[in-house]
């Protein structure tokens, strides 16, 4: 079956035309007026930055700023967005995440000219970036390191030496290696150490609910098989070998999970971590910052590193954010201009120490910001949290290998974690795959 949806049609994503009251921060300016509606970063110290580099930018530039942090709790920003799209007015400039730059494409005004501009300066951004940012082969909005990140792998150094016999240290240690360092950090590794950490009482926590988390997990575990659930074309290619034999891997790692796996929420693994309860994580160094603050311990003996290699690479699944410029904006010069100013890496830095080191920039070249580097305890352990030249890793996409149009609903229905669920409710692998098969069809019907 082919792809016979329109964007339009298939990227409804549910967001209400409701308009939220807003608050903002102006300084007084002569050269015009500039509005920006960006996410509300959970580290708080991250939005004081924001604002003092903005603030800054508009003095001198004399521009009268309007500066508005919108929060993704109970879709605040996304509500919003449906809003002043539909009436045509609002902010000029707007916070996007995941799929919604496909979604409001079409009022969006393109960004070629910017990301020409930063890409000669900088170079290549990550291929699942670009996926995400292109709409016919035009930018339609610049990805930005703000609120970016990649679910990485983030283990307890002890118990993985305990009960694995692993050194994740001197897989991924805290300076260049050669890729060959970690040729040992494989599924096949994975599910051999998650059944030693499960039977000293320590279980890698790993969910297969529906929320991000779990489509970012379950989907780079799928794409590292090559378990496509899609073509390039938008068939449907869930019943394959290649499907099966992820399956089958989740299978025979299901028993070494958390007993409540399915009900795993996006906080459920960040509990398991900073309560001592897990030897490993797929997630940001968020769990392991509040862990620096609540449980030291726990911080001083965590290690982050890229996911496992799979027969298909090691994929990092990443969720990206951007910025773009509605075509009704009022000072587009001046909302390409800040956008600009704003990615220059001595401001991406700024904001890079703010947030801890959770956002990781689009731009492959800025893997290397000192941040990370010095960051503790222990000492290095986010360094290897950016993919870096020598990781042989790249970031993924759940749904990629299908159009942004179709993909976007296997994320929302979280079609692959539930495919999981569904074996560990004791159904067979046929029929998860007879279930999702029925699933797609579903969408391009």
């Amino acid at each position: 079956m082919t792809n016979q949806v329109t964007r339009r049609r298939a990227l409804k994503l549910g967001t209400a035309a409701a308009a939220l009251p807003l608050v903002h921060i102006r300084t007084a300016g002569a050269a015009g007026k500039l509005s920006l509606a960006l996410w509300d970063h959970w580290v708080p110290a991250g939005n004081a930055a924001m604002r003092k580099l903005v603030t800054a930018w508009a003095e001198k530039n004399k521009v009268d700023i309007q500066l508005d942090f919108l929060t993704a709790i109970g879709s605040k920003i996304n509500i919003t967005m449906a809003a002043e799209a539909q009436a045509r007015t609002g902010h000029d400039v707007y916070a996007f995440d995941m799929w919604t730059v496909q979604e409001f494409a079409e009022k969006l005004d393109p960004v070629d000219d910017v990301m020409q501009g930063l890409t000669g300066q900088y170079g290549k951004v990550a291929g699942a970036v670009e996926y995400l940012g292109k709409v016919e082969g035009h930018w339609m909005a610049v990805p930005v390191g703000w609120g970016s990140a990649p679910l990485t792998a983030c283990a307890r150094i002890s118990m993985f030496k305990k009960f694995a016999g692993v050194d994740v240290e001197a897989w991924y240690p805290a300076h260049e290696a050669k890729p060959e360092a970690a040729a040992a950090w494989t599924y096949d590794n994975q599910l051999r150490i998650a059944e030693a950490c499960a039977k000293g009482g320590f279980p890698i926590a790993l969910g297969c609910g529906t929320t991000t988390d779990s489509c970012q997990t379950w989907g780079a575990t799928f794409g590292a098989f090559g378990a496509n659930l899609l073509d390039a074309k938008g068939n449907v290619t869930v019943d394959s070998d290649q499907v099966r034999t992820a399956l089958e891997y989740a299978k025979k790692l299901i028993p070494f999970l958390p007993s409540d796996t399915v009900s795993f929420d996006d906080a459920s693994n960040n509990r398991a971590l900073i309560s001592g309860k897990s030897a490993m994580i797929w997630n940001p160094p968020s769990a392991w910052a509040v862990a620096k603050r609540d449980a030291p311990e726990v911080a001083a003996d965590c290690w982050t590193f890229p996911n496992p290699r799979g027969p298909q690479g090691r994929l990092v699944p990443l969720r990206p954010y951007f910025w773009g410029i509605w075509q009704f904006a009022q000072n587009k010069s001046a909302a390409k201009e800040l956008i600009t100013y704003l990615s220059q890496r001595e401001q991406v830095e700024v904001l890079e120490e703010a947030v801890v080191g959770y956002d990781i920039p689009p731009f492959l070249s800025m893997a290397d910001l000192k941040f990370w580097s010095e960051v503790e305890p222990p000492k290095g352990t986010v360094f290897n949290y950016p993919v870096r030249p020598w990781h042989d890793a790249e970031y993924y996409v759940t749904g990629s290998s299908g159009p942004p149009e179709m993909a976007v609903q296997i994320w929302n229905r979280g079609t692959v974690p539930t495919m999981v669920a569904k074996l560990v409710a004791g159904q067979s692998i046929e029929q998860a795959i007879a279930w999702a098969k029925e699933e797609l069809q579903g969408f391009i019907r």
